[in-house]
């Protein structure tokens, strides 16, 4: 079978290397005591242990090394618009100087401008959104600074390991026989790849805001893989 297929590749340097994650709104509490919730795609699992790729200067980062918490709501499909509204939207003030030259604002009622629901948690202080079908409760494991080999990205990047302490689910997304295990087939996430929103579909589901910003733009200048 193999034979059937163009081997042939060429060598390509992309800005970023987003092929493909679940959103993820990440909750926290500002300094202040009100909410932020905040979409990115950098997160993976392994068992009840969860770590999350962020800008070191943004304020969800802030706010997870400050109170030591968060709550990882995973949207899904349907609730592309509310997610795209936090695009582009920032809760620190100033905003940062990379964020303002890709077009950011400062908001400080994010769930306002979603116009999703703050619940609540139950093991942290950080809010849940109500409309999300999974909200995963978690606290901070470790912190790790990343790319320290490399002169342009050290100092920006962090990668969070988070210890996940209650899972709430919705019945809906449920199986109908076991209490315990979310029904793939009745779960529809939301996905980005590469700026763009996708469900469990071919089909891409909306326009999206991030999807305006040019790819080009996410490379500090100067910054080639091959120079790291």
């Amino acid at each position: 079978m193999h034979g059937t297929f163009d081997t042939s590749h060429i060598q390509i340097e992309p800005a970023i290397l987003y092929f493909g994650t679940p959103v993820v709104l990440v909750g926290t509490t500002n300094a202040d005591g009100s909410h932020n919730l905040a979409p990115m795609s950098s997160a993976w699992w392994v068992g009840w242990r969860c770590m999350l790729g962020l800008a070191r200067e943004s304020q969800t980062t802030a706010n997870m090394i400050r109170t030591g918490e968060c709550v990882l709501n995973l949207p899904s499909a349907d609730l592309v618009g509310a997610v795209d509204r936090l695009a582009r939207t920032t809760g620190s003030n100033p905003v940062p100087p990379g964020k303002a030259w890709r077009g950011y604002r400062y908001v400080r009622d994010k769930f306002g401008v979603s116009g999703l629901t703050a619940l609540a948690a139950e093991t942290v202080g950080a809010p849940r959104a109500a409309e999300c079908p999974v909200q995963m409760e978690a606290k901070l494991a470790h912190v790790h600074d990343m790319a320290q080999d490399d002169a342009i990205f050290r100092g920006h990047l962090t990668a969070i390991e988070m210890r996940i302490t209650r899972v709430h689910a919705h019945p809906a997304i449920m199986m109908a026989d076991e209490n315990n295990r979310i029904d793939p087939d009745k779960w529809r996430p939301l996905i980005m790849s590469f700026q763009q929103f996708y469900g469990l579909t071919p089909e891409r589901l909306q326009r999206s805001e991030l999807g305006q910003i040019p790819e080009a733009m996410y490379r500090p200048p100067g910054w080639r893989p091959s120079a790291a």
